[in-house]
């Protein structure tokens, strides 16, 4: 392993491991106790401000791909730490075309952490998800362009295996949480994931629908994909906050989105607190060697 691990308050080194791309630094932790959360959170603004979770540092990371949206948050909540980032910024200011992906889940990944849970706000296709419904994806469709969706640009090839793109054993304990809180969730469901940031228009909803999304997003894409390439399991939490468009005769407004947001919120918090509590300690999944066979 080549590269130094000098580094200054604030800003984390980074090695040259495996990849002709330097990638995050997993040793370097220097947390309180010279630990650092493995899990990580992403997800709106808000989030930090609920009851109870309290917010140990703040961690600005410099990536190769420029500033992540936020710094990221240290945070603790009844002895169990975790890592969040505010994809959006804060405030709340960045549309999601315009959100730094790479350095998002780079910064993720320079600070330890081996699993992301992603909370999404999303608009209902499937007619058996309601406003306030709570989905966990197990696919998803990429319907975005001009976004950075890589870290391989240079000579390396790289053809990550994406078939199942959420973490199965991440995914599984968003489950088993969910059912430990009584907190009723969808287990699976595909989600299309739209550039933004305008809405939808009917004609593509419908279409979407043909192709069997049942739910309808802007920043599922490509978190994933990112994710998969730095060997990270990710799992999302996926909040119905309104009908896609034409599903019903209403008009879509970003009020619904955020009052149903607002409503749904303690029951994500319960659940995702409810995970923290039940990683295992190792991984038992195809994420941790995802690179493996992948490279041309």
């Amino acid at each position: 392993m080549a590269g130094g691990h000098a580094f200054r308050e604030g800003v984390s080194c980074s090695f040259r491991a495996r990849n002709s791309i330097a990638m995050p630094c997993a040793l370097c932790r220097f947390g309180k106790g010279g630990n650092m959360p493995k899990v990580g959170i992403i997800a709106g603004s808000g989030f930090y401000e609920i009851e109870g979770v309290g917010i140990r540092e703040l961690r600005k990371i410099d990536t190769p791909f420029g500033e992540p949206s936020d710094a990221y948050r240290i945070c603790e909540i009844s002895g169990r730490e975790f890592v969040f980032l505010s994809r959006h910024g804060t405030p709340h200011h960045i549309p999601p075309h315009r959100v730094n992906y790479r350095a998002n889940i780079w910064g993720f990944k320079d600070l330890g952490v081996e699993r992301i849970f992603a909370v999404n706000a999303v608009g209902g296709i499937n007619r058996a998800v309601a406003p306030g419904d709570i989905v966990i994806p197990d696919q998803c469709i990429d319907m975005t362009h001009g976004r950075a969706a890589t870290f391989y640009e240079g000579d390396e090839v790289v053809h990550i295996d994406l078939t199942d793109p959420y973490c199965r054993e991440t995914r599984g304990i968003l489950l088993r949480s969910g059912k430990a809180q009584n907190v009723d969730l969808n287990a699976g469901g595909t989600y299309a994931c739209m550039n933004g940031p305008r809405l939808e228009t009917r004609a593509e909803i419908e279409f979407l629908e043909k192709i069997g999304a049942d739910i309808v997003g802007m920043t599922a894409m490509p978190e994933v994909c990112l994710a998969r390439e730095l060997e990270t399991c990710f799992a999302a939490i996926a909040v119905v906050t309104n009908y896609a468009a034409g599903i019903s005769d209403r008009k879509l407004t970003t009020t619904e989105v955020v009052e149903t947001m607002k409503v749904s919120l303690g029951r994500v918090k319960d659940v995702l607190m409810g995970a923290l509590s039940l990683v295992p300690e190792e991984r038992n999944c195809d994420c941790s060697h995802a690179l493996r066979d992948a490279r041309i």
